[in-house]
């Protein structure tokens, strides 16, 4: 179903983003346009002030508290008195997955940009959105296409058995949409897009890993795809069990991008829907194993280094044994992810 071409509704004023289904969110927003470094063409049709005023904002989120991130980035977007760099800095800046209940099914399902509508989220599971539309809005609310939605179940289930094994825990939810402008042709085999999402949290909720994994799909030739993936990172951790005086905290995000092409071997009797799964999966197993060793090199390498080495030098036995405990709890709440 084609998502309403004039639409003039507007989500309140704490999530004003896009929906998936506009056709600028296939032209501007696609999975590689993410970074700042592909960000100017949004503003050909703009002003340079328009452009400094994102620049400026993307900026001024690096610098403060990640640990802050949803509240600043909330702050910010009602200080820019412009809708469209709104909307372009909630589509750019990634922030904690929101857990929602679906009704229907009963089981909890993730929130992002790619399975709202207003103020509704829809559910993997029932397909139903949430808080419930009215018939009107129920029409005009951007939906897969029959195959994809089959695709979008079998994903679901096959990225659930993902979580429980990497991840003992947590949530997961995928959503899939067209990206062909004729709704008749086959999304499985012109191409599609779609977002893996993972929640999880340490058990005393003092730390999450939040990955979202944003994905299209390309047909390149008859039986060779593109597989494009943008995988980002939320991480949080704080030690506050720690009775020992004193508080360590780490938070943060990173952003990675993978890319891969495809020969489908249809002739071996596996169909092109369980092919692109297969792809998927482990292109995402990838993206997240490259991130934790990456995280592991940011934050625990270099936490380990300071403690070492600069702190070695100015603190006694006792501060060191402190430090020491502080970084043990930290990296055993990432453990606990």
């Amino acid at each position: 179903m084609k998502p309403r071409p004039n639409d003039q509704q507007q989500p309140t004023q704490h999530n004003q983003k896009k929906k998936i289904g506009e056709p600028k969110f296939l032209s501007c927003y696609s999975v590689f346009q993410r970074f700042p470094q592909n960000k100017p063409h949004l503003y050909t049709h703009r002003n340079q002030e328009a452009m400094d005023k994102f620049d400026s904002s993307l900026d001024l989120i690096r610098r403060l508290d990640p640990r802050s991130i949803t509240s600043n980035l909330s702050n910010i977007c009602a200080l820019v008195d412009d809708e469209e760099i709104v909307a372009d800095l909630l589509s750019s800046v990634d922030t904690p997955l929101v857990v929602q209940n679906c009704s229907k099914t009963g089981k909890d399902y993730l929130c992002c940009d790619y399975n709202r509508d207003g103020d509704s989220y829809r559910s993997p599971f029932s397909n139903v959105y949430y808080p419930e539309l009215s018939s009107s809005e129920i029409n005009d609310a951007p939906y897969p296409s029959d195959l994809l939605r089959q695709l979008e179940i079998k994903a679901n289930d096959s990225f659930d058995i993902y979580r429980d094994l990497y991840y003992e825990g947590g949530i997961s939810s995928v959503y899939l949409w067209d990206t062909a402008e004729d709704e008749d042709d086959n999304a499985l085999e012109e191409g599609f897009a779609g977002v893996v999402l993972f929640k999880k949290e340490t058990d005393d909720k003092s730390g999450n890993w939040d990955s979202i994994h944003v994905f299209e799909v390309i047909k390149q030739s008859k039986n060779k795809y593109l597989y494009k993936l943008t995988t980002s990172v939320v991480l949080n951790l704080e030690n506050k069990k720690s009775t020992n005086g004193g508080n360590l905290g780490l938070a943060g995000n990173l952003t990675r991008q993978l890319e891969q092409e495809q020969a489908l071997e249809l002739d071996s009797g596996v169909n092109l829907e369980t092919n692109h799964l297969i792809n998927l999966g482990q292109l995402v197993e990838k993206s997240e194993y490259n991130i934790r060793n990456l995280l592991q090199a940011v934050y625990f390498d270099k936490l380990k280094d300071i403690m070492l080495k600069d702190l070695r030098s100015v603190g006694d036995v006792n501060d060191k044994k402190m430090d020491d405990l502080k970084q043990g709890e930290i990296i055993k709440g990432l453990q606990s992810l």
